[in-house]
C-alpha cells in the first residue's frame, strides 16, 4: 500500500472542507483548500503540457511565496522534482545547482531575471521556452507564471506518481563545501509529516507559519506538514527578518506554531519588552527551535518571553528528517540536550572511529534509522555510500548520551579543533563565551599554527556599544575551562561579518578561510 502523497492528499482536503484557509502569504494572496486545488492542477497541467514529463527536475528560485507552495503541490501531481536554488547564491552556486540537477525548466522571481538572464546561455539542458516568471511583468523569453495557470485545463493531471519517486532534490546549506543535492521521495516526506504531527501533537486546527526560506528543508518540513493535515498555512517573508513584524503576525493571524533558528529568537528577545508586550501572542501554543543548537541563554529568554507556550527543540539533517526531540518537559531539565528518539526512529548509534559504540558520557559520531531518510546524494554514489553504516546514515555530527538516553550534539566532526595533540570542540568553548555580557554571537575555530598545530580562535561578535579586548575574553574562559581549550587568539566582527548558511548555522569554514593568513 501506498503512501499518499501532497497532491493526492489537497484533492481529498478539497474535497472534504472546500471553503477552508489552505495558504496565505505575506503579500496577502489567499487560497481556500478548493481555490489551491484546482491552480494546483491547472500548474501541473501548464508544465506538462510545455514538454516536461515525470522525473524532469525543475529550478525555482524565488522568495517565500504562495506561488511556492503551490509548485511544491503542483509538482507532487505532476511526477516533477522541485529543485529550489537559494536566492542567496552568486552566480556559479546557481550554475552548479542548474548544471548538477539537469534542470529541464526553471521558474523565477521577476527580481533575478537579469541575473538569470546572464546564465542562460550556460544552462544547456533547458529550452529556451521553458523559462516562467513569477512577477507583475513578463520579460521576452519568459512564460508569466499567472498566465501559464490561467491559459491551462484544471482536471487532475494524468499521471501515476508513486509514494517511491523523487518530489524534492534539496541543496544542502554547504557548511562542509559545495552543496549536495540532497534527492527525498514522496514516502520520505509522507512520513516525516505524519510523525511529526502525533510527536507534536498537530491537528487540522492548527494554524502554522513559515518564515525561513521554502528552498531550505525546515520550510518544506515544519510548512507543507500543515497542508498534508488539512490545516493552515502562512508564508511568512524570508528575505530580511523583522521579530516585530513576526510578533505582528502571531497577533494579527492568530499563528499556533511556528519554527524558528537561534537567531530568530535572540533578535525577538532583543525588543524592548514594552514593545513586545503590544502584541498578543496568546494564539501561539508550540515553538520548535531547530537548524542549530540554542544556547542556555537563548532558550531561558525564549520561555521568560512566551511563558504559556510549549517549547521544542528538535535535531535532524536534510538528510535524515527529524532524529531527535526535545520536548516541552524536559527543556529546562535537560538544558543542552537535543532530546531522545523521536517517533519512528530507531535507537541511536554513537560510534568511535573504529565502528564501535562508545559508552555513557563518551563522544560517538551519530547514526540513526528511520522512514524520514534520503535516498541519495545527487550524482554522488561514492559520499552516499561513505554516509551510511548499512541502514544507519550519519551527518557528521559529534554527540554524546547521558546515563537517561538524552543526546548532546558536542559538534560537526569536520569543525573539530585539534591544538597540541588536544580535541578541542568549539561548540562547548561558544557556550562559555556567549555567556560574556558584551557578547552577542561567538564562533570558534582552529587556525594553522606553528607551534600547536592548530590555534583555538574565537572570532567574537559584540553587543552593540560594546567594547571589548582579548584578554577580556581570554581572561573570562579562565577556570570554565581546561586551559588548552581556551582561546589562543580573539578576533572581532561585526555581526554582517559572521557567514551564516540559511539554516542561521555559522559557517566555521568561512572563518578558517577568511583569517588563515595572518592579519
Amino acid at each position: 500500500m501506498a503512501w499518499l502523497n501532497l497532491g493526492e492528499i489537497l484533492d481529498i482536503h478539497a474535497k472534504k472542507h472546500p471553503m477552508k484557509l489552505a495558504v496565505k502569504d505575506w503579500c496577502d494572496k489567499v487560497w481556500t483548500y478548493s481555490e489551491l486545488n484546482i491552480r494546483t492542477n491547472k500548474l501541473a497541467n501548464g508544465l506538462l503540457n510545455m514538454g516536461l514529463r515525470k522525473g524532469d527536475r525543475v529550478a525555482v528560485m524565488l522568495y517565500n511565496c504562495a506561488e511556492f507552495v503551490e509548485i511544491y503541490c503542483a509538482f507532487a501531481k505532476a511526477g516533477l522534482v522541485v529543485t529550489p536554488v537559494s536566492w542567496r547564491y552568486v552566480e556559479r552556486e546557481i550554475e552548479y545547482v542548474v548544471d548538477n540537477s539537469d534542470a529541464k525548466a526553471m521558474i523565477v522571481d521577476e527580481e533575478f531575471v537579469n541575473a538569470i538572464n546572464q546564465l542562460r546561455p550556460t544552462f544547456n539542458k533547458i529550452d529556451s521556452k521553458n523559462y516562467i516568471v513569477v512577477g507583475e511583468t513578463t520579460p521576452q523569453g519568459y512564460t508569466n507564471f499567472e498566465d501559464l495557470i490561467t491559459n491551462s485545463p484544471d482536471h487532475k493531471p494524468d499521471v501515476k506518481v508513486d509514494s517511491k519517486d523523487t518530489w524534492a532534490q534539496i541543496y544542502t546549506s554547504g557548511t562542509t563545501g559545495f552543496p549536495k543535492g540532497v534527492v527525498r521521495s514522496h514516502e520520505s516526506y509522507a512520513a516525516f509529516f505524519l510523525i511529526n504531527a502525533v510527536e507534536f501533537g498537530f491537528s487540522e486546527k492548527d494554524y502554522g507559519m513559515i518564515i525561513m526560506p521554502l528552498f531550505h528543508v525546515n520550510s518544506t518540513f515544519y510548512g507543507l506538514l500543515f497542508l498534508y493535515i488539512g490545516a493552515s498555512l502562512f508564508v511568512g517573508r524570508d528575505k530580511g527578518f523583522d521579530p516585530v513584524e513576526l510578533l505582528s503576525i502571531v497577533d494579527r493571524e492568530k499563528i499556533t506554531f511556528t519554527s524558528l533558528i537561534p537567531t530568530h529568537y535572540s533578535l525577538i528577545l532583543e525588543i524592548p519588552e514594552e514593545k513586545r508586550q503590544r502584541f498578543n501572542t496568546s494564539s501561539l501554543h508550540k515553538l520548535l527551535c531547530s537548524s542549530a543548537p540554542a544556547r542556555s541563554r537563548i532558550k531561558r529568554g525564549i520561555l521568560e518571553c512566551f511563558p504559556s507556550v510549549e517549547l521544542y527543540e528538535g535535531y535532524g539533517s536534510t538528510e535524515a528528517g527529524l532524529v531527535t526531540i526535545l520536548k516541552p518537559e524536559d527543556q529546562l531539565r535537560k538544558i543542552g540536550s537535543m532530546g531522545r528518539e523521536c517517533l519512528g526512529v530507531d535507537l541511536v548509534k554513537l560510534l568511535d572511529e573504529n565502528g564501535r559504540e562508545v559508552g555513557i558520557g563518551e563522544i560517538g559520531e551519530l547514526y540513526s534509522r528511520g522512514q524520514m531518510m534520503f535516498d541519495e546524494y545527487n550524482k554522488m554514489p561514492e559520499k552516499t555510500k561513505t554516509s551510511f553504516r548499512g541502514e544507519f546514515f550519519s551527518a557528521g555530527d559529534l554527540v554524546k548520551r547521558d546515563e537517561e538516553g538524552f543526546y548532546y550534539i558536542v559538534d560537526r566532526k569536520d569543525n573539530m579543533v585539534i591544538t597540541g595533540g588536544e580535541h578541542v570542540y568549539p561548540s562547548e568553548v561558544e557556550e562559555i563565551i556567549s555567556q560574556h555580557p558584551k557578547v552577542r554571537d561567538v564562533a570558534v575555530v582552529g587556525l594553522p599554527d606553528d607551534r600547536w598545530g592548530e590555534a583555538v580562535t574565537a572570532v567574537v561578535v559584540l553587543r552593540d556599544g560594546e567594547n571589548a579586548t582579548s584578554e577580556e575574553i581570554v581572561e573570562w574562559c579562565r577556570g570554565k575551562m581546561a586551559g588548552y581549550k581556551k582561546p589562543k587568539r580573539v578576533i572581532f566582527i561585526d555581526y554582517s561579518e559572521m557567514p551564516r548558511a540559511a539554516t542561521g548555522k555559522i559557517l566555521h569554514r568561512k572563518l578558517r578561510e577568511r583569517f588563515a593568513e595572518p592579519i
